[in-house]
């Protein structure tokens, strides 16, 4: 009865079965003092389509790219947050499209 009473201020150290079991062990984003990013590319937004997602807090823009192997491309997306016409916007890829937004709503 006293072991049991010990060990209750005691937080266990070891993992309970089946929690992080073959989950990657992360990593630090330094190595060497430097810090690694992914690689961007520039756009500016040029048309603001209109809201979507469940609450709408999703806006649908269309976006120009500014550099990269799709220069010039326009390109329809979804930015969650604030944004106007003009803004520039750092994307991680530019292949994909978001799909165009449905306007036949139901009132």
């Amino acid at each position: 009865m006293a072991e049991k009473q010990e060990n209750q201020g005691q937080e266990s150290k070891e993992p309970v079965k089946g929690q992080n079991e073959g989950a990657p062990k992360e990593k630090s984003a330094q190595k060497g003092g430097a810090v690694r990013f992914s690689q961007a590319f520039s756009a500016t937004v040029e048309d603001i389509v209109g809201r979507t997602g469940a609450r709408g807090e999703v806006t649908q823009i269309r976006c120009k790219i500014l550099e990269g192997r799709d220069q010039g491309k326009i390109l329809r997306r979804n930015v969650k947050g604030a944004i106007k016409i003009g803004d520039i916007l750092m994307l991680r890829e530019t292949e994909i499209e978001a799909r165009q937004l449905n306007t036949n709503r139901r009132s």
